[in-house]
């Protein structure tokens, strides 16, 4: 999901950035997956930094494609 579509799911279209704010104040990233949320241009920006966003990202694309593989 992208920013914009989390502030519309909360009834607040134009919060995109406020989304952004609040996730980036989350305590437990790794717990809570709010890595899994990305901007509308680009991958947006991670608490612990972006090239873990991304290769967390990247982990979690492999393990999907190998459990469609395993199915």
């Amino acid at each position: 999901m992208t920013y914009g579509q989390v502030a519309e799911g909360l009834g607040r279209p134009k919060a995109a950035r406020a989304v952004g704010s609040a996730l980036k104040r989350n305590p437990f990233p790794l717990i809570v997956p709010c890595h899994r949320v990305v901007g509308s241009k680009d991958i947006g920006g991670y608490s612990l930094g972006v090239d873990l966003k991304k290769r967390l990202l990247e982990v979690e694309k492999e393990i999907c494609h190998l459990n469609l593989l395993l199915d």
